[in-house]
Parts: C-alpha cells; structure tokens; sequence
C-alpha cells in the first residue's frame, strides 16, 4: 500500500504540471459537454463559440473598454480599503480598547449582503463612478480590517516583551516590532482580498453601469447570448488569477525569509 505524507512537498515542475493538467481536464470536459450535444449551446456554448466572441470583441475595442474600465474600479475600491483598513485592522489587533470598539461592528456587517447596498449606495453617493468603487469597498473593508487585526495579534508577544525591555515605547513597537513581523502575513491578507474584490465587481456595475465586464455579463443575460456571458466569467477570473500571481511573486520576493504563497 502506498503511503502518502500529509502536507509533503513536491517539486516546482510537477506542481506546474499538476496545476496546468487541472486546467486541461476542465477544458477537455467542456468540450466533450458542449460538442456532445447533450446539453444546447444556449445553456452551455462551445469553446469556439467564446474565441470568436474575444476575437470579435477585441476587434471592435469593446472588449479593452470593459477590461480598463473594471480593472479601475477594482484597483479604487481595493486601494481606497487598504487606505482605511490597514491601520484600523493594526489598532484593532493591538489595542483591546480598540477591538471591543472595532471589532463587533466589523463582525456584524461583514455577514451582510453586499448587493443589498446597492440601493442605498445609489441614494448615499449617487449612480457614477464612486457608487461602483464604492461597493468594491464595502465588500473588502470590513473583511480586511479583521484579518489585518489577527496579522497584528499574531505576532509573539516574547517580540514584543523584547522591545519593551530594550526601552521601545509604544509607537515603537508598533512601527518597528509588529508591523515589520506581520509584513507577510499582511501580503497575503491582501491577495486574499484582492480575490474578494474581484467577485464584487458583478455586484458593482449593477449600479446604473453601461460599460464593464459585469455590466456586459448582466446585458448578455437578457439576451441569452452565454458566449459572451462564459467569456466575461473567464475573463474575470483570468484577470483575478493574474492579481492572485502578482501578489504572490511580491510576497515571494520581498519575504523570501517568510513561508509566503505558491
């Protein structure tokens, strides 16, 4: 019988070729699904359909616009919840005053749904650009201000109790002890969330959008045209892939000493 260690490495080229044989076995079963014929095309369309659907979409520009203009209010929203949510989470995660003022309201809106603001965003801040970022935010801000806390408490404390007794004050601490310990947990924090924004986006260009790849998923549902709706999925999570794999190479990079993500 052979035995398999739990948690045991293996080498960078058959993760890669695990990783890219998975994506294959995805690909191979869609087209056997689709060109079977067991399932219609309006439910299920065919690999060529969603090329000829980015080749024609490229070619009329339409398919850049939608891209830049998502990848805007991503980057916004994302950027505008690192901003605030950093050093609230790094608070929260150091001081109790703070996490019993921080913490439970974070705890408690973070279960709501999202695409329940819409309305409310829509009266707050009207149906432009900042209504879509501001969804984007909503989605990550409060997620990210607990994590970022439990990066912040997850530093030893014998650290800490080292500072103090070298004679580091209380800012100190924090900007010298804790946030240079808690740096690749936070970057990978961040490319969590950066996942979580991506869902968000559908929910944001439902606010009064026309362009947008969430917006062009929401008009080809009213059309049935599931090419264009399969090609802005893949797309976004193209999109979210490539933001996952920067982050990690960064993480990588400037924490080598740190155990950071694949």
């Amino acid at each position: 019988m052979i035995k398999i260690k739990i948690r045991k490495e293996i080498s960078k080229r058959k993760y890669i070729l695990f990783a890219v044989l998975s994506f294959l076995a995805l690909l191979v079963a869609w087209l056997l699904a689709s060109g079977s014929g067991a399932i219609k095309e309006i439910f299920l369309p065919r690999p060529g359909s969603v090329v000829t659907y980015y080749l024609e979409s490229i070619k009329d520009g339409s398919l850049w616009i939608n891209a830049k203009i998502s990848i805007y209010r991503i980057t916004l929203g994302f950027v505008y919840a690192v901003i605030l949510g950093i050093p609230i989470g790094i608070m929260v995660g150091t001081f109790k005053k703070w996490e019993a003022v921080i913490r439970p309201l974070c705890e408690f809106i973070r279960y709501m749904p999202v695409p329940a603001f819409v309305p409310l965003i829509m009266v707050w801040v009207g149906i432009d650009e900042s209504a879509k970022i501001t969804v984007i935010f909503i989605g990550t801000f409060f997620q990210l201000v607990l994590m970022v806390a439990d990066d912040a408490r997850s530093v030893p404390d014998d650290l800490i109790s080292a500072g103090y007794t070298l004679g580091s004050g209380t800012g100190n601490t924090i900007f010298k002890i804790i946030i240079p310990a808690m740096m690749p947990r936070l970057m990978e924090t961040l490319r969590m969330m950066i996942g979580w924004a991506w869902t968000y986006l559908v929910s944001a260009e439902l606010v009064a959008a026309n362009t947008g790849l969430g917006y062009t998923i929401l008009k080809s549902q009213r059309f049935l045209k599931t090419d264009a709706i399969f090609g802005g999925i893949l797309l976004i999570g193209l999109l979210g892939l490539i933001t996952d794999r920067i982050f990690a190479f960064l993480n990588k990079k400037l924490f080598s000493w740190a155990e950071g993500g694949r």
